[in-house]
């Protein structure tokens, strides 16, 4: 069994000397021992690269490279460490880095799990959510391809959550759209039958007429482009402070989150199939918080979680402002402008025509119409970059 240890032991040392010096982009030519350890290799990389070296490591560096050192090899080990680490992940994008820019920690780790995380059950990866969002990340930003075998990962989309209410209203809406549109076209081929029995009968409309009936398009789209921008909602950076399960549902949670108010705001989310209290608790979010305040079932809410979920809703998490960014700062789009409405008005459905202009890029960065949710700690960003120019709704369950 030591021999076996030793040997998987040594290739952890390679494989990260090679993922470091191809992060640092450094062809580092110094060949791996046993003697070796992962503290001397990233020590002595790191020289190599001419990057500065501390002459006190820092502790949050050394405990990572103590943690790689003595990741485990027996498999249920391999996963209670892999559930450490997932709960480290959960408020943020990368392990120690500035916003999403990963460290040579993170290559680090990701070379010593890697081979564990390939192997886990599709059950096992469902619970290590946060772990399987930052592997994926790390693959893709460091272009490790070539140093590991991709790991392939359902990866989620972005829907509303559970609203059951919503989903009937949009139903029932296309509904009346379809039967108008079919009323439309009776009315039509009536009509058309009325002309032709009509012999030699002529329709005639002055240029005047016709102009009148042209102003409405032509004055419509500019107000409807007016009345639904992202600057009517104020979507502001959140810390859960607390997390309870809803007293009297069981797919609810409720939350009190800081946004820098002289209170806590109260939501009310449908979060509690996804993520326990605990996984939310000091976790930061992105919601909006001028919408009308409202009870779901008999419990005040005051805001809205922005949240990505797959298709069939099995992975749900809230997006993810950076750690930089400031308790209760607003998000700002470039380029737009403009006063957020105290209060957003239901009956105008103003919501409902702005989410699914809000989707993720490649690079799994939150942006309307293509345009970067910003914060002062840089964009928040989703779990898992896009497959589709998928909406990115909010949990209004």
């Amino acid at each position: 069994m030591a021999v076996v240890d030793e040997s998987i032991s040594l290739k952890r040392k390679q494989t990260v000397a090679s993922a470091l010096s191809k992060h640092l982009d450094l062809n580092y030519g110094a060949s791996v021992s046993g003697e070796d350890n992962i503290k001397s290799l990233y020590t002595n990389i790191l020289k190599s690269s001419g990057k500065w070296l501390p002459q006190k490591e820092n502790d949050e560096v050394m405990k990572w490279i103590e943690f790689a050192e003595s990741f485990p090899i027996d498999s249920q080990a391999c996963f209670d460490a892999l559930n450490r680490l997932n709960q480290e992940l959960a408020p943020k994008s990368v392990i120690l880095g500035n916003g999403l820019t990963p460290s040579e920690v993170d290559v680090i780790v990701f070379s010593v799990v890697h081979p564990s995380v390939i192997r886990l059950s599709h059950s096992e990866r469902e619970k290590l959510t946060y772990v399987m969002r930052w592997m994926d990340y790390i693959q893709n930003k460091e272009e490790l391809v070539d140093l590991f075998e991709k790991i392939l990962l359902e990866k989620p989309l972005f829907e509303p959550l559970g609203a059951r209410d919503a989903a009937k209203a949009e139903i029932d809406s296309n509904a009346k759209k379809i039967s108008q549109n079919t009323k439309n076209t009776e009315k039509s081929e009536a009509d058309k039958n009325v002309k032709k029995s009509d012999a030699g009968a002529k329709v005639t409309e002055s240029k005047d007429a016709k102009q009148e009936k042209k102003k409405p398009p032509q004055t419509e789209p500019a107000e409807k482009d007016k009345e639904v921008s992202v600057s009517l909602l104020n979507i502001q950076v959140g810390l859960i402070r607390k997390a309870w399960k809803h007293p009297s549902a069981d797919s609810l949670l409720v939350e009190e989150i800081d946004v820098g108010e002289s209170k806590l705001r109260q939501v009310v989310s449908g979060l509690a199939k996804y993520c326990s209290p605990d996984e939310l608790t000091n976790r930061r979010v992105v919601l909006i918080t001028n919408v009308k305040s409202g009870k779901l079932r008999d419990v005040m809410s005051e805001g809205l979680v922005l949240c990505a979920s797959n298709e069939d809703h099995s992975v749900v998490e809230p997006l993810l402002p950076p750690e930089g960014a400031k308790i209760g700062e607003r998000i700002s789009f470039s380029g737009i402008d403009g006063k957020p409405e105290d209060v957003l008005n239901p009956k105008k459905k103003q919501l409902d025509k702005i989410t699914p202009n809000l989707f993720t890029d490649d690079k799994g960065v939150a942006t309307y119409k293509g345009i970067p949710f910003m914060t002062s700690g840089g964009p928040c960003t989703s779990s898992i970059p896009k497959l589709s120019q998928n909406p990115l709704c909010p949990d209004f369950s």
